[in-house]
C-alpha cells in the first residue's frame, strides 16, 4: 500500500495543486465573504493572470478539478447559492412586473439597475472559471471580452437604439468610477488597516496601464478639438471617419498590449514586496475551478442572455427615470450605472487592499479601465459602424476634459509605487468632485456646438 504524503507532488516542473476538504482550508481563506462569493478573494488573484492590466499577467498555472459531479443541482448551488450578492436577484424580476402592471419609469429603472448588480458579478464568476480551461493567453481574450460584459450589452443595447450619448456616458462614467471612486476607496481602507507603513505596488506595470490611458485621452481628444475647432475637411464626415480610424488602431494596440502582458513581458507584472522587488509564488494561490468547462460555457450563455433582456428594461426606462427623479440624464449615466453595475467589482478591490494585495487592487480598478478605454469603447465605435449608427470618440469637450484631468491626477499618484489612505482621500474627493459636476452639467442638444 502506497503512503500517503502531505506534500504537493510535481506536475510538469509545477506543484499541482489539488482540492482538499473544507478543514485543509485557511481560515484566510473564508474572511470577509459576504458582499462577493465565497470564493473571491482566492480566485480573483489566480485569474489575475489572464485579466489585461492584472498584477498576475502571463503566470502559468496548472489547473486541475476534483469535485464531485451533483449535476445541475450542483452547478445551480455552486452559481446561484454560492454567494450572499444573489439575494438581490428577484429585482430583475420584479423590474418586469412593474413594468407591465404599475408602469411607473422611475421603479422599473431602479428596480432593473439594482437586478443587474448580481448578474455582473456572476458575469465574471463565470468568465473566471471557463478560464482555468483556455490557458492565459484565450484566458486574457475572454476576460477582455466579458470581463465589462454588463457595461458592453448596455451599450450595445442602447447603441441600437441610437442612444449614442448614453452609451458615451455610460463608458466614461465607469472609467472614472474605477479610476477614482474604486481605486480611492482601496486605497483609502487598505492604508488606514495599514497604518504604519505605505503599501506597495508595481508602479512598471501601473505606468504601462497610464500609458494607454493617457493614449485613449488622445483618441477621445482629436475628434472633440477637430469638430469644436470647425476645421474639418468636410464638416460631421471627417470626425467620424477619424473616429473609425482611431478606433482601429486603439483596438490593434490593445492586441499588442496582451501579447505584452501575457506573453513577451509577462515578468513586468508580478507583485511586488515592501523592497520593491517582484515576489514569487503569491500568485499561485491555490483554487481549483468550481464547475466544469461546458458548465461555465451555459451558465456564461444563461447569464448574457438575461442581462441583455434586463439592459433593454433599463435602458428604455432612463429618460423617465431622468424626468420621475429630476435628475440629468448625464448625471444618471455618467455616475449611478457605472457605480450599481460595478459594485460587486468595488468590494473586491478594497478586500485586497486591506489583505496588502494592492497589485491585485490595482489589477481590478485600472486594468478595468484599461479595458474599457482602449477596448470596449473603441469596439462600440466599430460596432456601430457595422449597425449603420454615427457612433464616434467625440464625447464632447466637457466629458473629455473631466477624462484628461483624471487620467493626469491618477497617474501622477501611481508614479511613486506607494500608496497611503491620504492618496486614496483625494481620488474619493475628487470623484465627489466629478459627480456634482455632472449633476449640474446639461447635455447638450444634438446638432449644437
Amino acid at each position: 500500500m502506497e503512503e500517503i504524503s502531505d506534500r504537493p507532488h510535481m506536475v510538469g516542473g509545477h506543484p499541482h495543486i489539488e482540492m482538499g476538504s473544507l478543514h485543509d482550508r485557511s481560515e484566510l481563506e473564508f474572511e470577509d465573504e459576504s458582499l462577493v462569493s465565497p470564493v473571491a478573494i482566492n480566485r480573483k488573484a489566480r485569474i489575475l493572470d489572464a485579466v489585461p492590466g492584472g498584477p498576475f499577467a502571463g503566470v502559468s498555472q496548472p489547473w486541475t478539478v476534483k469535485r464531485t459531479r451533483g449535476g445541475l443541482f450542483s452547478s445551480i448551488r455552486t452559481v446561484i447559492f454560492g454567494t450572499k450578492i444573489n439575494l438581490l436577484l428577484p429585482f430583475g424580476p420584479a423590474a418586469i412586473l412593474v413594468h407591465y402592471f404599475i408602469g411607473h419609469t422611475g421603479v422599473v429603472f431602479l428596480l432593473s439597475l439594482i437586478g443587474i448588480v448580481p448578474l455582473a458579478e456572476r458575469l465574471g464568476y463565470a468568465t473566471e472559471q471557463l478560464a482555468f480551461f483556455t490557458g492565459s493567453t484565450v484566458g486574457g481574450l475572454l476576460n477582455a471580452t466579458f470581463g465589462n460584459a454588463t457595461e458592453m450589452i448596455i451599450s450595445l443595447y442602447a447603441l441600437k437604439n441610437g442612444m449614442i450619448r448614453v452609451v458615451q456616458q455610460s463608458l466614461l462614467g465607469s472609467i472614472l468610477s474605477n479610476m477614482l471612486l474604486v481605486l480611492g476607496c482601496a486605497f483609502l481602507f487598505g492604508g488606514i488597516m495599514h497604518s504604519k507603513k505605505d503599501q506597495v505596488f508595481n508602479k512598471a506595470a501601473a505606468a504601462v496601464n497610464s500609458g494607454l490611458l493617457l493614449m485613449a485621452v488622445m483618441g477621445l481628444l482629436f475628434p472633440a478639438v477637430l469638430h469644436f475647432t470647425h476645421t474639418e475637411v468636410h464638416f460631421g464626415d471627417s470626425e467620424l471617419a477619424l473616429s473609425r480610424f482611431s478606433s482601429c488602431i486603439m483596438l490593434l494596440v490593445y492586441g499588442c498590449y496582451l501579447i505584452f502582458q501575457l506573453k513577451s513581458h509577462s515578468n513586468l507584472y508580478a507583485p511586488v514586496n515592501e523592497g520593491g522587488s517582484p515576489t514569487e509564488g503569491d500568485a499561485e494561490e491555490d483554487e481549483a475551478p468550481e464547475i466544469s468547462q461546458w458548465e461555465a460555457i451555459m451558465w456564461l450563455a444563461a447569464l448574457t442572455i438575461w442581462v441583455s433582456f434586463l439592459s433593454g428594461y433599463l435602458v428604455d426606462t432612463i429618460e423617465g427615470a431622468s424626468k420621475s427623479w429630476n435628475m440629468p440624464i448625464a448625471f444618471i449615466s455618467v455616475i449611478l450605472l457605472p457605480i450599481v453595475g460595478n459594485a460587486a467589482e468595488h468590494a473586491s478591490a478594497v478586500m485586497f487592499a486591506t489583505k496588502d494585495k494592492l497589485d491585485i487592487s490595482l489589477g481590478v480598478a485600472i486594468g478595468s479601465s484599461t479595458q474599457i478605454s482602449m477596448f470596449v469603447i473603441p469596439f462600440c465605435v466599430v460596432v456601430g459602424w457595422i449597425m449603420g449608427q454615427p457612433m464616434d470618440l467625440n464625447f464632447q469637450l466637457f466629458e473629455t476634459a473631466t477624462l484628461f484631468m483624471t487620467v493626469l491626477v491618477v497617474a501622477f499618484l501611481l508614479q511613486e509605487g506607494t500608496s497611503n489612505y491620504f492618496k486614496g482621500l483625494m481620488l474619493i474627493l475628487c470623484y465627489v468632485i466629478v459627480a456634482a459636476s455632472f449633476f449640474v452639467h446639461v447635455d447638450p442638444k444634438a446638432g449644437a456646438d
